[in-house]
């Protein structure tokens, strides 16, 4: 077991990328989008947790939602070999571990040409290796408890919550039509009426897709892949922000998946970008996980004020 974690964590940047781009790269292939699979019941997602109950955010979040889909556990947490035995609780011999990634930079002071002294920021990454509960016996029993479905999952009336977080972002979001799209020139989204969706979380879904694209905007996180045209790179790129921006979304509100059809005409793009770039998806995912945290952050706390105003004072 110490063999296998110490492989693991030693293991090379460039190997890092290279194996779980090529995970990820393999299921789309078969037609499954791996950040699609771990639903709890009625189809909710549910972040990944550490073993203090701290959400995993960004490729961590696919990376253990897929390990969860491919070996069947329900339990949400992950911890290392040695958080599990600071719990009292060990590891099942023979089980195998996740590898989850962390990336962090230091800061190191140098001189310049001009003999005057920088601070340099060089940018690291390093694997290291998780359990899920599910392979670890002794744990208290909340770590084993399966994610249940949200009161009024099954009841297709609008979602107070979700239409008061879209409400709070102050975007432009006009109805009519048939097509979901976010419209960079003129700053507004464009939804169907609810009436023409299947579901409540089919329209919470997607509008949450659309408004991962709005925080693209220069003046919002001023996100630029390089999208030129329909179809290109670039535009494969933004799409799988969004994809995965509103997948973590869906997560943070409860809401269930009930994914869009034309989502799959976006697999054969995907693919091309991950394996013209092997870090490619880290980078989307990190976009995806920001363009969130800043929808959050436009939300009101306690007293009535945004969380992105209060940070600025």
């Amino acid at each position: 077991m110490g063999k296998a974690k110490a492989t693991e964590t030693t293991s090379t940047v460039s190997d890092i990328y290279e194996r779980i781009t090529a995970r990820i790269v393999e299921q789309l292939e078969a037609g499954t989008r791996p950040w699609m699979q771990p639903w709890g019941a009625g189809g909710t997602p549910v972040r990944p947790l550490r073993h203090n109950g701290i959400a995993y955010r960004g490729i961590n979040t696919v990376l253990l939602w897929m390990t969860a889909a491919e070996r069947g556990y329900n339990s949400s947490y992950w911890m290392t070999f040695r958080q599990a035995q600071e719990l009292g609780a060990n590891v099942r011999k023979g089980e195998k571990s996740t590898l989850v990634v962390y990336a962090n930079a230091i800061e190191r002071k140098e001189t310049d040409d001009e003999g005057e002294e920088i601070e340099r920021r060089i940018p690291f990454m390093k694997g290291y290796s998780v359990f899920n509960a599910d392979q670890i016996d002794g744990l208290p029993s909340h770590f084993y408890a399966t994610p249940s479905n949200p009161a009024g999952g099954e009841d297709k009336q609008r979602i107070e919550a979700a239409d008061r977080f879209f409400a709070n972002l102050g975007a432009d979001i006009r109805h009519g039509g048939n097509r979901a799209f976010y419209h960079p020139a003129g700053d507004f989204i464009q939804m169907p009426l609810f009436e023409a969706f299947v579901s409540a979380e089919a329209h919470a879904t997607t509008l949450g897709h659309e408004c991962i694209h709005w925080t693209m905007k220069g003046t919002r996180l001023d996100r630029n892949l390089g999208r030129e045209k329909w179809g290109d790179e670039g535009y494969a790129k933004e799409e799988l922000v969004a994809e995965l921006g509103s997948v973590f979304l869906a997560a943070d509100l409860a809401l269930s998946i009930e994914p869009r059809e034309d989502h799959a005409a976006y697999i054969a793009s995907w693919l091309k970008v991950l394996k013209n770039d092997k870090r490619a998806v880290f980078q989307m995912a990190a976009h995806a996980e920001r363009a969130v945290a800043y929808l959050h952050g436009l939300q009101p706390n306690q007293d009535g004020v945004a969380a992105s105003d209060q940070a600025v004072a």
